[in-house]
């Protein structure tokens, strides 16, 4: 256990006195979230971003854990799917989004009085491509997380050892992340994808992406699931469910959930590009 480093979080809360939290509703930024108000009380607010990117029942879930860990929450609108470089979809996309983000979040915290906006970024994170990183340094943002170098486990420990109730909840990216690069992002893309994840969960699946890649979904399940969900679900039941909600095809891939799936095509596009 890293209380070393939870001592160090602590006391970078105490130096900011007053903090805006970038609160997803994530893991991260729940740890994040339950040290702010712990060390600031309410001079910590925690503001949630809300749109269509956002799956409605996660925003509940970030409600409720708010709530548990007493935390000031409030909502703001946001909207990145105006913004044409955002619905495009290019492989920056995550960049267009944390800028509108921060760009919603910097003023709001200076008009409430808060120096800081901090956010859930790990320092794992650092390691793969977020191009959403550079946006949100680019505004001020800081990283408290990863400022003190705790990796995704240390964060799941340390959420443990402070009893949030969200410590081994599954990571959950925004659904923009379930489209390769380069299709576009349309509301009602999202949704569908947003209907079908709900609907895995309702089965008693945890660990999970499904992927949009035209009018095909593509099933993605931890390694572990894979046998038992091909097994003892009702197979024709889910594609006619899928289908309800707008997919023609669906599919299962057989490699299995892998965070990070998304980018590994950018390799291939790059040696493709220089050839």
């Amino acid at each position: 256990m890293q209380l070393n480093k939870l001592e160090q979080l602590k006391a970078l809360f105490a130096d900011m006195d007053r903090a805006l939290i970038a609160y997803s509703g994530g893991i991260d930024s729940t740890l994040v979230a339950k040290i702010a108000y712990d060390v600031l009380g309410d001079r910590a607010l925690a503001v949630t971003a809300v749109s269509p990117s956002l799956l409605p029942e996660d925003l509940e879930d970030a409600g409720i854990q708010a709530a548990e860990i007493g935390i000031a929450h409030e909502l703001v609108n946001t909207h990145e799917l105006e913004n044409p470089n955002y619905a495009a979809n290019p492989v920056n996309r995550c960049y267009f989004c944390k800028s509108e983000l921060h760009d919603t979040l910097k003023p709001l915290a200076l008009q409430r009085g808060y120096p800081y906006v901090v956010d859930g970024v790990n320092a794992d994170d650092l390691s793969d491509y977020r191009p959403g990183i550079q946006a949100a340094k680019e505004r001020g943002a800081r990283s408290p997380l990863a400022e003190v170098g705790i990796s995704k486990a240390e964060v799941r420990e340390l959420a443990k050892y402070l009893k949030l109730s969200c410590w081994d909840k599954p990571a959950q990216p925004c659904l923009s992340s379930r489209f390769p690069y380069g299709e576009e992002i349309t509301i009602a893309k999202l949704q569908r994808v947003g209907r079908a994840e709900v609907y895995l969960r309702k089965l008693g699946l945890k660990t999970l992406r499904v992927r949009s890649e035209g009018d095909t979904a593509r099933i993605e399940l931890s390694p572990e699931q894979i046998k038992e969900f091909v097994l003892t679900t009702d197979l024709p039941a889910v594609v006619s469910a899928f289908q309800s909600f707008g997919f023609v095809y669906v599919t299962l891939d057989l490699e299995g959930f892998r965070s990070g799936k998304l980018n590994q095509v950018l390799p291939l596009a790059a040696a493709s590009k220089n050839s």
